[in-house]
């Protein structure tokens, strides 16, 4: 029987150790252990082990309802400050920026030229008075001669007119002199309202006139202030049912981030129509703002209370599902069994969720871990401190590892210390 060549031979001794390298590499790829990840506190490692969850009872309390909306600060009254006579400003006695009351003196305007007019108007008067005074007398023996025959009547009606006249001038008089006095007055600026006031628009020295635009200051009313806001039509009614009712709704103003209440206040007025463009209503709140955190023209986020749902049920907010089936949450049966509950939903407040129906007091709802949950699951609570279940360690060494054994030897036996 002829040999085969050699070379054939070793053709297949390769191909032998070719297919066993092939099958080994199959192997060792495809059923060899992976190493384990790090679990998650709230993912199960199989269904045939507990899942754990974090889960709290559902509480009953009493919950606020606001409507939020942002807002800008009005001032109650902003007056600009302007010269009712013209004249030489003579000096400024405010400081820019500062508080001011109603009637403080602000500036005052050369009062020179206007008690010149007031003199002249009281000298005027009181030569009229001196007329009227003469008039009367002789008025008087008018009346004395006409009883007598002495004097006709015609003469006596003349001398009635000339008394009338010389009245008509002295309360012509009398008004020259009181315009005169205002006019004199006008010379010293107060302020007409009580308010802080802006930058001076005017140096004293000048020459000021009642219809300059600018003014010499404006005065801004920052105590109390007004935040003005507008709320959508749909919430028109959660606001007008207990203001009509005689409720006072509180208020409260908010800075950008909404972290820090900037003041508290409650609604004030309410406009009278809904503007077409935007189907919103506009309101405005009042505020003490005695430590004028709120400035004029400053946007804040308005937070205003309409009502409060007495010993409602609550839960996180966190722990509503919403899906094809509407709103549901997850509860643990005293079984420590999850089941599946329909809920109907009211409001929220801050993180906070009102549930009117398919929900008791003292249920407990599953707040965190329900991406692996569903009817019927067993689970079991995670403690609310927060302690985590410790994960399994991919680097942590086998029971065979040297390093857990005696030291150097490998052989599982504890190394006799030396003496």
């Amino acid at each position: 029987m002829t040999q085969p060549p050699p070379s054939r031979k070793r053709w297949f001794l390769y191909a032998a150790v070719a297919s066993l390298f092939a099958a080994g590499v199959w192997w060792f790829g495809f059923h060899a252990e992976a190493p384990k990840r790090p679990t998650s506190m709230f993912r199960s490692k199989g269904n045939s082990t507990p899942t754990p969850v974090r889960a709290v009872p559902a509480k009953k309390q009493d919950l606020s309802v606001h409507l939020r909306a942002i807002g800008t600060v009005v001032p109650l009254n902003i007056v600009t400050v302007r010269s009712r006579v013209e004249g030489q400003l003579l000096r400024v006695v405010f400081q820019e920026g500062q508080q001011v009351g109603k009637g403080q003196l602000l500036a005052e305007i050369d009062p020179l030229p206007y008690q010149i007019k007031l003199s002249q108007a009281e000298g005027q008067l009181r030569q009229n008075e001196s007329t009227l005074r003469t008039a009367r007398s002789d008025l008087e023996r008018f009346k004395q001669l006409n009883s007598q025959g002495l004097v006709t009547e015609q003469q006596l009606e003349a001398q009635k007119a000339l008394v009338t006249e010389r009245e008509g001038s002295l309360a012509s008089d009398q008004a020259t002199v009181d315009d005169a006095r205002r006019q004199l007055a006008y010379t010293k600026i107060e302020a007409p309202i009580s308010g802080r006031l802006g930058l001076r628009q005017v140096d004293a020295g000048n020459l000021v006139r009642p219809n300059d635009a600018n003014g010499l200051v404006v005065i801004t009313q920052t105590r109390p202030v007004t935040v003005s806001f507008t709320i959508p039509e749909i919430d028109l009614q959660k606001v007008l049912e207990p203001l009509r009712a005689g409720e006072v709704l509180p208020v409260e103003a908010w800075d950008r981030g909404e972290q820090i209440v900037l003041a508290k206040g409650a609604l004030k007025t309410v406009d009278n129509q809904i503007e077409l463009a935007t189907g919103t209503l506009r309101l405005k709140a009042e505020f003490p703002n005695d430590d004028e955190k709120l400035f004029p023209n400053q946007f804040v986020n308005v937070r205003m209370r309409v009502r409060t749902l007495k010993d409602a049920t609550v839960v996180p907010s966190a722990a509503v599902q919403f899906g094809s089936r509407g709103t549901y949450l997850y509860l643990v049966n005293a079984e420590s069994l999850a089941t599946v509950r329909d809920v109907v939903l009211g409001p929220s407040e801050s993180g906070v969720q009102a549930v009117t129906s398919g929900l008791k007091p003292g249920e407990v709802v599953v707040l965190e871990g329900m991406d692996r949950l569903r009817e019927g699951r067993t689970v079991f609570a995670v403690p609310e401190d927060g302690v985590k279940m410790p994960a399994p360690d991919p680097n942590a060494k086998k029971s065979g590892d040297p390093s857990k054994k005696g030291a150097g030897d490998g052989s599982g036996k504890k190394r006799k210390p030396s003496t």
